[in-house]
């Protein structure tokens, strides 16, 4: 059975800033790439190699991906981009501060938004220009699949499909598997690992570009999952 590393992505600009970043396609930081080189070249120190490298729809994944990957000397491998591993959707969320929507909310409406596993945010509107159905990467996709807002269990449902049609598979190929996440596309990946609780997954931590390492048995039962030490500067919060 093939390895499992899955990374969240190194910080953005709007991780920076606390905003709600969703689907919007936010680039890294100077420190987040230092990040995502950090824990591709502790990646390559502790001898990993990969078959199959995964990331979202989204630039911070997919750099944070070429990062890692050339720290590895790895970059030749095979590269998937699908919108089911995008970060779950912020709907009418996006773009605003988190300070800012707790003084409008209250923290215990945004704490649910943020972290309640079946609590959807307000939508955004199907005629805002930020819809997804707008974007050329999401072109060929039915419309009524991209999600306008979504809740951590809608997430999951979304990531479930991904790693039924494709991870499984991989793993069960013996194919040494690097996804490059987001943090509520990781916790969608670490419950259908784990079975985990709503409760246990909304209190799940996904700290900036610290690879979780997990081996698996023949069933894709987890036999251990372990965070590798990172040195890095700052981590930012799930935005």
């Amino acid at each position: 059975m093939g390895n499992l590393v899955i990374v969240r992505h190194g910080e953005s600009q709007w991780n920076r800033e606390n905003r709600f970043t969703g689907w919007t396609d936010i680039d890294l930081t100077a420190n987040g790439i230092q990040q995502a080189r950090n824990a591709g070249r502790a990646l390559a120190e502790a001898g990993f190699r990969f078959d199959l490298a995964l990331t979202s729809m989204l630039k911070r994944t997919i750099r944070s991906q070429w990062l890692m990957l050339d720290e590895m000397d790895a970059m030749y491998i095979p590269i998937i981009s699908h919108w089911r591993l995008n970060e779950r959707h912020y709907g009418a969320l996006t773009g605003q501060n988190r300070a800012e929507t707790i003084a409008r909310f209250g923290e215990e409406q945004v704490w649910k938004w943020r972290r309640g596993f079946d609590s959807q945010p307000p939508l955004m509107d199907a005629d805002d220009p930020r819809a997804p159905w707008r974007e050329p990467r999401y072109q060929g996709i039915p419309r009524d699949s991209l999600p306008l807002g979504e809740s951590l269990k809608e997430t999951v449902e979304r990531v479930r499909v991904f790693w039924d049609e494709v991870i499984v598979p991989a793993l069960k190929q013996d194919k040494n598997v690097i996804i490059s996440s987001h943090g509520n596309s990781q916790r969608a990946l670490v419950k259908l690992l784990e079975d985990m609780s709503e409760e246990e997954v909304a209190r799940f931590d996904v700290p900036n570009s610290v690879p979780l390492v997990y081996k698996l048995d023949t069933g894709l039962r987890v036999l251990s999952r372990s965070s590798m030490s990172i040195p890095h500067p700052e981590v930012s919060a799930i935005l």
